[in-house]
This record gives structure tokens, sequence and C-alpha cells, in this order.
């Protein structure tokens, strides 16, 4: 099963909410303009704007109309926006950094320099590529053509997983949710090719319905590739999909797997056999490497018993048609153009919505990212991240504590037992901004400029025994698990850690030129965001030691529950495709993170004027700028492939509702733009929700 995986440790929960004050509303561009009033607005482009809108029925296309109507997502993406424009210079930065180090394969061959050269070189080499066809996993396959019973099927997932290429248990190390002093392994569900069971069982989606079809035509192609006849390959692309069905049935859904108690079912060697005789659950913990004296945490029970009913009730042939199938795809990327097109036309193409495949380049690039992150971040921030970012990034962050921590005091709904638990939680949040203070070392991983296939392979075991080591071991809390040079932000409940990687800090979510409002209303309120995951539904199911366990009182968190279960509310009757709506609870996290990280935004952005009126600037009083830079930095289009994905299993809310939903939540916006009754975005005010 050579699916070339590499892990990341580390749980993504969610966020919370505040109250919100208001300023004198005024319209937009009919604001009185005081002498002192700059004569033009840094850091938002009115350009994007479709003023045609009223922002009082939809704020977003207000903002970011013009742009979305003559915007067109470039082939190679499913999405257009402003991450993604983040993600490309960011991308284009580090080729630069990466062809450099290329140039240094004469280099010492154990620097860092050297493997990422070497990692890079071997990629761009498609020559040699196709030179080798299918040759470098011709081994896997005929060791899964030679298997001859359950427990050889058994023994190859061990051994696979335990080489880091894993496809049906997703093997994870993180800290022990009850008792975050030590790490724990913990087995997830996994094994399918699809995005989510939904693809698989549901019949109501035609979306679903075209992929279940794409995924036989996939199958039948690889198989015709690696050599069988046509008659063959059908019957085999028709097996993987009914394997892969019969599998998705034991999947729990994507809003089960939001229930982090549920998830927390530890077993020793001996209590694993309660999920079925026929696949050795002991010998796959010893196998791959977790130790005796600690349990493991099976996250979804349900779906370990499936399996092994699988294994007794599936034929031997239907589970080595499945294991050759994963072993091709998983590494078709690696073989010669002829695979890689096939899964190209298949994940790129018909899942996600491209038109075309990436530059061999960008594929290299990333899969240098994938495989020496830390080392490509070391060079990215020396280049690219000046000292003064991280020090205003993290004056930022302090304002939005003091912000949050008065919104704990103002809670109407909590008591003072429970508020002195949250100011005792926040109080010990650890904020890491840019790069990490030690960095990864990859002493262990050896590479070579002409071997792709051995590359990733080498990359898969590297990373996985980066994790198992942790086992045993005091908790890392200079670990990080984004790099420096990704567009993205998160939250660790087990660490009760916030984390900024230094590509997210720029232009439009930061910009050092704007004034306060634009610079709180956008990267403002991605640091509440972070910092409200604490306090989430998820994250507030841990205390400010990283240990989930209550520190509610009952009526507390029923307070708490009746205004989230509004939110979901909400968030169920926006519609993100024709017919197919956000899903409440399975957005819930996150959409308490953006609203309550908004508000919590709002509130230090007042601070920070320190009880004098906010500037006029090009006609924009300060709370309309506020929520211009909230709207701007959720300016997105999808592909509706990709949208389909991201409703059906993403915890995110598109980002048209991640900017409306939010703010017809918020008095201030109500007050900055004169929304009332009879206006599309207006909520009365029973409806609206605040939570911290």
């Amino acid at each position: 099963m050579t699916h070339f995986k590499r892990n990341i440790s580390m749980i993504a929960v969610a966020a919370v909410l505040l109250a919100a004050c208001g300023e004198k509303p005024k319209e937009a561009g009919t604001a009185d303009k005081p002498a002192a009033e700059a004569a033009v607005l840094v850091g938002f482009d009115r350009a994007t704007m479709d003023t045609s809108i009223r922002p009082q029925d939809d704020f977003w296309s207000y903002v970011n109309g013009t742009w979305n109507r003559t915007t067109e997502i470039e082939g190679e993406f499913t999405s257009a926006g402003v991450s993604l424009e983040l993600f490309k210079a960011a991308e284009e930065n580090q080729r630069l950094l990466i062809e450099e180090a290329a140039k240094s394969l004469s280099a010492d061959k154990s620097s860092e320099a050297y493997k990422i050269g070497a990692m890079y070189s071997a990629y761009m080499d498609e020559t040699a590529a196709n030179a080798k066809g299918i040759s470098p996993i011709s081994g896997d396959l005929e060791t899964i053509a030679a298997l001859s019973s359950t427990a050889d099927v058994s023994a190859f997932i061990t051994k696979a997983t335990a080489a880091g290429e894993g496809d049906l248990i997703d093997v994870q190390i993180f800290p022990d949710l009850k008792d975050s002093t030590r790490y724990l392994a913990y087995f997830f569900q996994d094994g399918l090719t699809l995005p989510d069971r939904d693809y698989y069982l549901k019949d109501d989606n035609e979306a679903f319905v075209k992929a279940r079809g794409d995924l036989k035509e996939y199958a039948t192609k690889l198989f015709t590739l690696a050599g069988d006849d046509a008659e063959t390959a059908a019957k085999k692309g028709e097996a993987v999909l009914a394997f892969e069905t019969k599998l998705a049935g034991y999947h729990w859904t994507a809003i089960e797997n939001r229930d982090l108690e549920k998830l927390y079912n530890p077993r020793t060697r001996d209590e694993a056999s309660e999920f079925g005789a026929n696949f050795n659950w002991a010998g796959f913990m010893e196998g791959i490497g977790a130790p005796a004296d600690l349990p493991v945490v099976y996250g979804q029970p349900g779906f370990f018993s499936g399996v092994d009913a699988m294994l007794g009730e599936a034929s031997l042939d239907d589970w080595k048609t499945y294991l050759a199938f994963h072993a091709i795809h998983g590494a078709a990327d690696y073989l010669s153009t002829d695979f890689s097109d096939a899964r190209f036309d298949f994940v790129g193409r018909k899942l996600n919505g491209r038109t075309e495949q990436p530059p061999r380049w960008k594929r290299a690039v990333r899969e240098v990212n994938g495989g020496l992150g830390e080392a490509v971040g070391k060079l990215y921030v020396e280049k690219h991240f000046p000292p003064e970012a991280k020090a205003a990034i993290t004056d930022l962050v302090g304002n939005l504590r003091t912000a949050f921590a008065n919104g704990i005091d103002d809670l109407t709904w909590m008591s003072d037992v429970t508020k002195k638990q949250a100011h005792e939680k926040l109080s010990k949040f650890t904020v890491k901004v840019g790069y990490p203070d030690v960095w990864r070392d990859y002493a262990a991983l050896s590479l070579s400029p002409d071997d792709l296939v051995g590359n990733a392979r080498a990359v898969a075991k590297y990373a996985y025994d980066f994790e198992m080591s942790k086992l045993g071991k005091p908790i890392d809390r200079n670990e990080w698990g984004m790099t420096p040079q990704t567009v993205n932000a998160y939250y660790d409940p087990t660490k009760n850690e916030i984390v900024f990687p230094a590509a997210i800090l720029q232009p439009p979510f930061f910009n050092p030129a704007a004034d306060d409002a634009f610079n709180y209303g956008a990267i403002g309120g991605v640091i509440g965001h972070e910092i409200s995951h604490g306090f989430d539904d998820q994250g507030s199911t841990f205390d400010g030691d990283g240990n989930m366990r209550s520190w509610w009182t009952d009526e507390d968190r029923k307070a708490f529950e009746a205004q989230t279960a509004k939110l979901v509310g909400q968030y169920d009757g926006y519609e993100g495709l024709p017919g197919v709506n956000v899903q409440g609870k399975l957005t819930l996290g996150e959409n308490i993170g953006d609203l309550s990280g908004l508000t919590a935004a709002y509130r230090a952005y007042k601070l920070s004027l320190k009880g004098q009126e906010a500037p006029v600037i090009d006609g924009l009083t300060g709370d309309q700028r506020f929520f211009l830079g909230w709207a701007q930095a959720w300016r997105a289009k999808y592909r509706p492939e990709a949208l389909q994905q991201r409703l059906a299993a993403d915890p995110h809310s598109p980002a048209y509702w991640r900017a409306n939903g939010v703010v017809r939540n918020m008095p201030a916006f109500y007050d900055a733009y004169e929304v009332k009754d009879g206006d599309k975005l207006y909520l009365p005010e029973e409806e609206r929700v605040t939570i911290w």
C-alpha cells in the first residue's frame, strides 16, 4: 500500500465570541470629513467593490463584487482569492530558494541544501520517471499478488503503515487529550479515495453519483496502465468501488468526527481484541511501533470493527485488488507521466474541477515542502520575514488577548466561577509568531537526486519515525504543526497555543502601511479567530493545560449551547450551491471562531483608539474600514467541484458566508452601515448571537 503519507500531529479545533461597541452610524462615502483626513485608503482596493450592491443587503458582494465578476479561476487551481495570491507569492519565493539549493548537489550530502536540491532535482527529472514507468513499485504489486491469507493481508497492512505508507488506518501522534504531559498514538478511519463517505452512500446528490463512476473509471485506467487487459481492469475497477463503498459504510460522518469525547477510546493491546479476531490488532499495534505500556486511542470504534468484519467477509481477491489500486494510486505522481496524468484527470479535473495540471516545478516545490518543510522555511524567513513584522504581530496578539479578557468580564450569561476558569485558560495561552525557535533536524533523512520514488519512500519513513519517536518522551513545546511559508494559522488545544506562520503576516491580511482599523479587521480577525478556538464548542472542553475536562458549571454550559444552537440554525439556512446548504453543526467551531474572533478584534481596535475618534479616510469611518478589512480577507471564489467538497466535509464555511454570516450578528456593523429592518442582512436583536 504505497501512499507515501506524511503525518502532522496536530488537532485542529475552533473558536469563540465576544461583545461589540458601535460608532456613530455613517453611510459609506457620505461621512463628514475632518480637516486632518487622509486622502488615500491604504491596504484596500476600491476597484474590487460593487457599489451598486447595498452593504446592508450583501456586504461580501459590496466589497468584492467587481472582483468576483471579473476574476477567472486559473486552470491549475480550484479557487481564487486573497489566500491563493499569498500562496502563489510564497511559492514563487520558495522556488527561487529551492532552485538555488539545487545548485548545491556537489555539497556535503548531509547538508540541508543538498537534500533540498536532491529532492527537487529528482522530481524535475521527468525523463527518468518516464523511463522507469511502473517499475519502482513493481515489488509492491508482486508482494500484494502473493498474499495468500487474511493473516498475510493483516501483516502487509502493518508493514506498510510502519513504513509511513499506510492507507487504511491513519496513525497520528499527539498529546493525550486527557493528560497533556504525554504523547499517545491515535488510530483514525482512512482508506477511501473519494473525499468523504457521503460520496459513496448518498444518491440524492448528482456530484456524488458522478464521482463514483469516475472512481471506477480511474481505477480501471490505472490497472490498464499497470498491464491488465481491458476486461480484467474493468472488473477490478468495479471491485474497488464496491469495496470502498462497503468501507465507507463504517466511516463516521464529518459531524460525528467533531465529537472529541466520542473519539477518545484508549485501548491496550489485549483490549483491542474487542474489534474482532480477523485482523491482528495486537500485532498491528506492536508492528507499527506503539509501546506496549501505552494505550492507543481508537478514534472510531465502529470503523475498526468494520475493517475486521470485512477481512472476514470480503474475498482475498477483493482485498488484493483494493491494496493494489492504492499502491498505484498513491505512487502515481512519482511514476511515468501516463500514471501522473491519469491521477490528475481524476483527482484534479473530475473531483476538483481543475482544467490543467500545475507545471512540474510547482509540483516539485510542493514535494520539497512536504518533505523538508522546515529546512525550506529556514531559508524563507531569512529572506522574507523582517523582525519588525514579528514584533508588530506580537503586539497585536497582546491587544487581542486584553480585549478578549475584557469580553469575558462583560458576559451576562456566565457565572463568576466559570469566568475565573476562562481567565485562567486565557492567561496560559502560548503565542508563536513567524517561525519556530528550534528547527527540525533532518539528519536522519537521506535523499538522492536520481531516485524520485526512493526519495518519497525515505520522506514517508522519516516522517513516520519522527512522529513515533515522540512516544514515551516529554511534550515538545517548541514544535510547530505548520511551516513558516504556510498561508494559514492554527490553535492547538492540547498545548493551548496559537500559531501564526510568517507567510500569512503580509498584505492584505497585515499591511504595516494601512491604518489600525483595516489591520484589526483583517489580521486582527484572524488572530481573534485563533484565540477564540480555545473557547469554542471543542476548545472550550480543554483547560489551560491542554487537558480535555469540564471547567464549566452545568448552567453556564447550557447557556453556551443555547447560543451555539442559534448559530447552527443560522448557517444551516445558508446556501453554498444550488440545493446544497452549509452544515451548521459541521462548521460550528469555525463559525464561532469567526464571529467571536472579529468581535474581539473590534473591541481591541476600539481600545487602540484610547478614547479618541478614528479619522475618516477616503470617506470611510474607522468602523467601516474595519469591516472592509474583514470582508476583503475573505475574498474568494471556488470551482463548483471544490465547493461541493467543502460543503460535504470541510469545517469551514464558504468565504461568502464567513463574511456575511458574521457581520449580521455584530451590533457595530449595524451602526457602521445603518442596517435596518427590511435590509437583507438584518437580523432581529433576539436572533443575533453573542457568546463571548
